[in-house]
């Protein structure tokens, strides 16, 4: 049995996944294919590839004759991705820390590790260590799609993650609420973590609400400034 490789369609999703993600491409910004294709080194046809199974999970939106570009981050994406993650992964942590082994228990304990380093240093890139270690906590119990869905979802949190993060002293208050969620799920105390990781999902929201609902009111009153600058003087 031959190892196939990644192809190149592969490669270039994960770059300009982890590029969406981390905002290095922001919301609203077309997709140059030709200069980007020309930037990985590879032709449009992969390219157009990637760009279209990122469109398919919902980091990219395209229009005829458009192409692709970022959608916007709004309230009402955000309500029903933690809606999503509060249906799903309470239940799934608290089933997994029932049947983490030993392995899979350090595995955790060394996620955590990694995000408060990396929030030391770096607080943009912490975010996917933020997703590493929201995946430990569910994987361990052999519920693959479980896992591929809050996979899913924590991708399309990332964003607001990410957002969520930027007023001083949220990552302090992050990293409390994971370090409790941590010890509640090592010590296979389930509905606490069921618990806790609800309460952590829900105030990361409730905070959310009011970050894009300014964001909401500024757009509005951008717009409203644009209109009456068109207006003909009398």
């Amino acid at each position: 049995m031959s190892i196939v490789p990644r192809s190149l369609s592969d490669q270039a999703f994960e770059v300009v996944r982890e590029r969406i993600l981390s905002t290095q491409i922001p919301p609203l910004a077309p997709i140059r294919q030709e200069l980007l294709a020309e930037e990985l080194g590879i032709s449009k046809i992969p390219l157009r590839e990637a760009l279209g199974r990122l469109e398919q999970q919902g980091l990219l939106s395209s229009h005829p004759n458009r192409g692709f570009f970022v959608p916007a981050m709004t309230a009402g994406e955000a309500e029903e991705v933690f809606a999503l993650r509060l249906k799903i992964e309470p239940d799934a942590a608290a089933h997994a820390c029932l049947e983490a082994g030993e392995d899979e228990r350090k595995a955790a304990t060394a996620a955590l590790a990694a995000l408060e380093t990396a929030s030391k240093t770096d607080i943009h890139n912490a975010v996917r260590f933020n997703r590493t270690f929201h995946l430990s906590l569910v994987r361990p119990g052999g519920r693959h799609v479980t896992t591929q869905l809050v996979e899913r979802l924590q991708v399309l949190a990332e964003r607001y993650v990410r957002k969520h993060l930027e007023p001083e002293g949220r990552e302090a208050r992050a990293s409390s609420e994971h370090h409790e969620i941590l010890d509640a799920w090592l010590a296979r105390d389930s509905a606490r973590v069921a618990d806790l990781l609800c309460a952590h999902i829900v105030s990361t929201l409730n905070d959310l609400r009011l970050q894009l609902e300014q964001i909401d009111h500024s757009g509005e009153a951008g717009q409203a400034r644009v209109k009456r600058s068109r207006r003909p003087r009398k």
